[in-house]
């Protein structure tokens, strides 16, 4: 019986399959990758907000062509019609990725989120600092 000759083996070798340390890094990895989609929901977000200022913007329209293949070009004071139609397609598919990276439910829990990882930092500096502090202390009474 194979599997019974592995678990005494493993257990005379004081080896185990717990598998706890794995689980956590599973969720620490999926944790680490829940904020790169929420930072780049948010870069999207901006990505949009940007496209959309470039509708009431100065905008240069160029174009190559004729016989001679020349270059012409004709700035506007905003961007015309069929390149505003161009920048809010792109904008609100800018838009509606980032709702698929973050939901609008969970985007409204981003506050309270980055709040609560704030907090966390904050003990985990002064957890360092007062370690630091006691081992410090430490060395100076040996």
């Amino acid at each position: 019986k194979p599997p019974v000759m592995v678990s005494r083996t493993a257990e005379f070798l004081g080896l185990t399959f717990d598998r706890s340390k794995i689980q956590a890094a599973t969720e620490a990895r999926l944790a680490d990758m829940a904020e790169r989609r929420s930072i780049l929901a948010e870069d999207l977000l901006s990505d949009a907000e940007r496209l959309r200022r470039q509708l009431w913007e100065e905008t240069t329209v160029y174009s190559f062509g004729g016989k001679e293949n020349s270059y012409e070009e004709h700035v506007f004071d905003e961007a015309p019609a069929s390149e505003k139609r161009a920048l809010m397609s792109t904008a609100a598919m800018a838009v509606d990725r980032s709702l698929k990276l973050v939901p609008a439910v969970e985007a409204s829990n981003l506050d309270s989120a980055k709040s609560m990882l704030g907090s966390l930092g904050e003990a985990l500096v002064a957890f360092t600092r007062t370690e630091d502090e006691q081992a410090v202390e430490g060395d100076g009474e040996a």
